[in-house]
């Protein structure tokens, strides 16, 4: 494969198995649930490399912590958004939002600018974005605009974007030393803040919650882990707003599975949308 395209082929990877990730979130009913057992089982998935990377160096420990805290935000919002609208709606508002975010602010921070064409492909993804966010008819009866659900949408993406800044900056801190080292490293402090929320706030009922989810937070997990892993890897190749853009083409991957698994709207306008997402965010990808 030529080099130009492993960075492709990892985004393409990793949009498919975020947005698989996400399904099997909601659709064990208990988002809070079932992201703690996703967590934990990324978690346990990156446990056996742990004695065969090195211990991170003293900036990628800076880069990890303010990674994790990012990361936190990120899963509450996330956890808000899921809960208060269809996979359908919030997935492809946080999902296609965050790489505009991105790049803005990889612009500030990574001093990495998109080109002219760059610019007019996030701009048309995030013109797509907002009529993909417009409410489906569902049994002829039109569906009311869930604006919580947006507006938690809206904060997952500034979270997306923020971990992706800061991620893309620790994964090539790491890669002089060992990319792997990062990965690692990220998931074995990323499940804390999750788990500490669902003994606060599930406190006497957490086994009663969390048996009905095993089995769709796993897999998620073990999804989880293949996706951040392949986006972290594709963060040391290329620019982070490319990154973020053609994983985030996961919208249309997510709006899919929301329809075909959990039976929620779609329609011609959304199928018309989220295409015009998706090359929108690919015109990023590859404009001059």
């Amino acid at each position: 494969m030529s080099s130009s395209l492993v960075p492709i082929a990892l985004c393409l990877l990793s949009a498919v198995t975020v947005a698989a990730t996400n399904m099997f979130v909601k659709k064990g009913g208990d988002v809070l649930s079932a992201r703690m057992i996703v967590s934990i089982a990324m978690a346990a998935s990156v446990l056996p490399f742990a004695p065969f990377v090195p211990l991170p160096s003293p900036a990628v420990w800076a880069a990890l912590a303010l990674s994790v805290c990012v990361h936190w935000f990120y899963q509450f919002a996330m956890i808000r958004a899921l809960h208060r609208g269809d996979l359908s709606l919030v997935f492809p508002v946080m999902r296609g939002l965050a790489p505009l975010l991105t790049a803005i602010m990889a612009t500030v921070f990574l001093k990495e600018t998109p080109s002219l064409y760059g610019w007019l492909g996030l701009l048309i993804a995030t013109a797509a974005l907002i009529v993909f966010a417009m409410p489906e008819s569902k049994d002829g009866v039109k569906q009311p605009l869930k604006r919580a659900a947006l507006f938690w949408a809206v904060l997952t993406a500034l979270g997306i974007a923020g971990y992706s800044v800061v991620d893309a900056n620790g994964s090539r801190l790491a890669a002089d030393q060992n990319l792997f080292t990062f990965v690692v490293w990220l998931f074995l402090f990323d499940w804390i803040g999750i788990t500490s929320a669902m003994l606060i706030v599930r406190r006497g009922q957490i086994w009663r919650d969390v048996k009905l989810q095993l089995a769709s937070g796993t897999i998620g997990g073990v999804l989880g882990t293949v996706s951040y892993g392949a986006a972290l890897w594709a963060f040391t190749l290329s620019e982070a707003a490319n990154v973020t853009a053609i994983r985030e083409t996961s919208v249309v991957f997510g709006a899919i599975f929301g329809a075909v698994f959990l039976k929620e709207a779609f329609g011609k306008r959304r199928i018309v949308a989220a295409s015009v997402l998706a090359m929108g965010l690919m015109l990023l990808e590859f404009a001059p």
